[in-house]
This record gives C-alpha cells, sequence and structure tokens, in this order.
C-alpha cells in the first residue's frame, strides 16, 4: 500500500473515531440537561407538591376565580393539613370534599387539589397582573412541615385542565344554603347552620 493510501486510511479512520465524540453534546452543559418538566413540583421533608399549576377561567368567561390544581403527597407516618395556600399575594379559600376549610393530606398518602368532587383551593381575588402564560410563586403551608414553595405556571382551564378548573371546585356553602330554604320552604322551623370557625 503506497504512503499516501495510508495516510488516507488513518485519517478516515481518525474521522470514524472522534464522530460519535462530536455528534451530541455531553458534559454538565449538555443541551439535555436544560430540558424542563411541563408541570411544577417541590419537596421539603416527607412532603413532595406534584403537578401544580395555577388555573384561570377559560378565556370564553370574562371574568370569574382562579385556583390551584396539585397533587400532595405525604410519606410520612403522620397526616398532616394544608392549612393554607398563597398564590403571590393573594390567600386561596381552600375547601376539602366534606366543605371543610383545611385540606388533609393522609400518612402514606396523598390528596388531589381541583376537580369535581375533590378539595378545591379557589382564587377570588387574583393579581390583576396576572396573566396566562405567566409563573406565580405559590406557597403551601403544612401543619408539620411548614411552608412548601413551587413556582407554577399560569394556563388557562381548557383541554386537559378543563376538568381541573375552578368552576368545577366543590362549594359547599351553596349546599349548606340550598338544603337551609329547602327545609323552610317545606313548613319546618330549620334550625341555624352553625358558622364556620375562621381560620
Amino acid at each position: 500500500m503506497s504512503r499516501s493510501l495510508r495516510r488516507g486510511a488513518l485519517a478516515a479512520a481518525l474521522a470514524l473515531s472522534l464522530a460519535p465524540l462530536t455528534a451530541c453534546a455531553a458534559g454538565n452543559s449538555a443541551q439535555t440537561t436544560e430540558v424542563r418538566p411541563d408541570t411544577a413540583g417541590a419537596a421539603v421533608g416527607v412532603i413532595q407538591i406534584l403537578n401544580a399549576v395555577v388555573l384561570t377561567p377559560p378565556q370564553t368567561q370574562a371574568t370569574g376565580p382562579a385556583s390551584v390544581s396539585a397533587r400532595v403527597y405525604n410519606n410520612g407516618s403522620q397526616k398532616q393539613t394544608i392549612d393554607s395556600i398563597q398564590v403571590g399575594s393573594a390567600q386561596a379559600k381552600l375547601s376539602d370534599k366534606d366543605g371543610g376549610q383545611t385540606i388533609t393530606v393522609p400518612a402514606q398518602g396523598s390528596v388531589l387539589i381541583g376537580g369535581k368532587g375533590n378539595a378545591a383551593a379557589t382564587l377570588p381575588n387574583l393579581p390583576a397582573a396576572t396573566k396566562d402564560g405567566d409563573f406565580q410563586p405559590v406557597v403551601f403551608d403544612l401543619s408539620q412541615t411548614g411552608a412548601v414553595s413551587v413556582t407554577t405556571p399560569v394556563q388557562p382551564a381548557t383541554g386537559y385542565y378543563a376538568s381541573y378548573g375552578p368552576s368545577v371546585t366543590p362549594s359547599p356553602s351553596t349546599s349548606a344554603s340550598a338544603s337551609a330554604s329547602k327545609s323552610a320552604s317545606a313548613g319546618g322551623s330549620a334550625s341555624k347552620t352553625p358558622a364556620a370557625k375562621k381560620s
């Protein structure tokens, strides 16, 4: 084999051996390490919050309350309660499935916030500057773990999120007043419902 052919073969072999190294990025600054999930989450101690999102009314509605949807996991051996959820400067109104003003996260279990028949966190006064596509800091305050902060996206309650939005959150006060008016119209003397405790 001639000297020029040997040089050509060596150059070709060297190029082929380097090709895999240059085909994709490697190391800490690789593009693949910059991929971010579509949903927000955080973990503090035994509490983990996943799929957190602030849901605004569908664009077909001019106004209306917003809400927070999330799955909250408790990996501890004791139940905890979510005592408050704050979105920016706005405080959410909490309601569990039974109308309570805190949301219980069972030990070694989870709770879904948002959606028909689930616990709810409604925001009647979301800051006016909040827009769909923005991100908002959301703070979940739990009875034992304390504050867990998540930066969540703001999305309209349409498509995948339609069944988790503010229009389907439980409304215990409405059902209570409806049952009271029903019993009153039936001619019975309706007993007063005890006022809910203020948090």
